[in-house]
């Protein structure tokens, strides 16, 4: 494993091209679960700077990473070359939740440069990255990426704003362990 000082342009150049990516975080007692997440689709990362990272929330059946990042702030994301020379990009650092109603929420909407269908997304992770590092990744299987998968979007696409809002009243208000998501 090798430690960086930030997301040079090749670790940028790797991040960016990967189709997926993981996220992991964990809430602060012992008792609660360790969350891993696989997040995609083309338009929905953005390297903001050296160690600086965003990626799109859209509406899903949990909301851990939220409730997660709200009690305490900490997150991992690891990106894994399915193809091509083998290679795992981990990003360990600090995200917070940005809403549509926050500060600052169309500024860092607006660099994502060709985002998918925005109607079903529910919030930003913006992170500020304090440890960067890479390591082989001779044991991910080698694979084929045919394309992304349109379900999410179609799937908000036929719901309203309302609808939206009062699914996240029901699914995405609290975290499996009980800790706040969304009002």
């Amino acid at each position: 494993m090798k430690v960086h000082d930030n997301i040079d342009s090749r670790l940028r150049e790797f991040i960016v091209s990967q189709p997926m990516f993981f996220v992991a975080t964990a809430p602060t007692g012992a008792d609660g679960h360790v969350n891993v997440s696989p997040k995609g689709m083309a338009g929905t990362f953005s390297v903001l700077g050296e160690l600086r990272v965003a990626y799109l929330d859209f509406h899903g059946s949990g909301a851990e990473t939220t409730a997660h990042l709200r009690e305490n702030g900490r997150i991992t994301l690891m990106f894994c070359a399915f193809d091509g020379k083998p290679n795992i990009v981990r990003l360990y650092g600090t995200g917070r939740v940005v809403t549509a109603t926050d500060p600052g929420y169309a500024e860092l909407l607006a660099s994502f440069a060709a985002p998918p269908d925005l109607h079903g997304l529910r919030s930003i992770i913006d992170v500020a990255v304090h440890r960067v590092s890479d390591s082989c990744g001779y044991a991910v299987p080698l694979m084929t990426y045919e394309g992304d998968r349109d379900l999410l979007t179609r799937w908000s696409s036929r719901r309203s704003d309302e609808e939206l809002a009062e699914y996240r009243r029901r699914k995405n208000k609290a975290s499996i362990d009980g800790l706040p998501a969304f009002d």
